[in-house]
């Protein structure tokens, strides 16, 4: 974990098909949050018409009692803007939605808005990332193009997360599987489903799936996950 301290928000890893039906997680994840508004990067869909993520977002959370703003970081400009870190950093909820995990993780990397939103998280803000989202947050992470690991940008270490487990090609699944590090947890996440770090460092499912955990290979339980 980067970093992580007692006062540290909560954290959920989505599997993707994020912001509909099944996912009850997120009016906890509101609650939680002390607040009403969630503040959504549409960064890895910045390609795949990211206003449109955001108005799926505006939507479902309307349907829950809270508000959801979009916050156009597109580019590593944008993610060096230090107008848009404060306003990341000043976030009680903070959602990455999902799209390219790799153009994700170069605009982030090392940026403005990307230590802000560690600042927020470890001030107790609830950061949530799903699909994309979901696997940049941990290192390694999972890439895309052929199931290999590489490197994430390791909120959460030595755990890499499968997103839309179970509709994923299962031959890049089981590449991914393989190639871990021995006793390196790799978790499948299916759509609509999430894993949740809670402030005291433990680790539980919601929502519509299950989560599946391997390590070396085998399948293994939610206490393999690092605290």
């Amino acid at each position: 974990m980067v970093a992580a301290t007692a006062r540290c928000g909560p954290l959920a890893l989505v599997g993707g098909g994020e912001w509909s039906e099944g996912c009850d997680f997120d009016a906890e994840l509101l609650a939680a949050s002390g607040g009403d508004e969630v503040l959504v990067l549409p960064t890895a869909a910045a390609y795949e018409h990211p206003e449109k993520a955001v108005h799926s977002a505006e939507s479902w959370f309307a349907s829950l009692g809270g508000r959801a703003r979009g916050l156009m970081v597109l580019g590593r400009a944008d993610a060096e803007d230090a107008a848009f870190a404060a306003e990341v950093r000043a976030g009680h909820f903070l959602y990455l939605a999902g799209g390219s995990p790799m153009h994700l993780r170069s605009v982030l990397k090392a940026s403005a808005v990307w230590e802000a939103l560690l600042d927020a998280w470890r001030h107790g803000a609830v950061v949530a990332g799903s699909s994309a989202g979901a696997m940049v947050l941990t290192d390694p992470m999972v890439d895309p193009r052929g199931g290999a690991l590489t490197v994430g940008l390791g909120m959460v270490e030595e755990l890499a997360v499968i997103p839309h487990f179970g509709d994923e090609n299962a031959e890049k699944v089981h590449r991914s599987i393989a190639l871990a590090a021995p006793g390196l947890p790799v978790v499948g996440l299916p759509e609509r489903t999430a894993l949740i770090r809670d402030p005291d460092g433990g680790w539980r499912q919601a929502g519509r799936g299950t989560v599946q955990v391997f390590v070396s290979g085998k399948p293994a339980g939610l206490d393999a996950l690092p605290r």
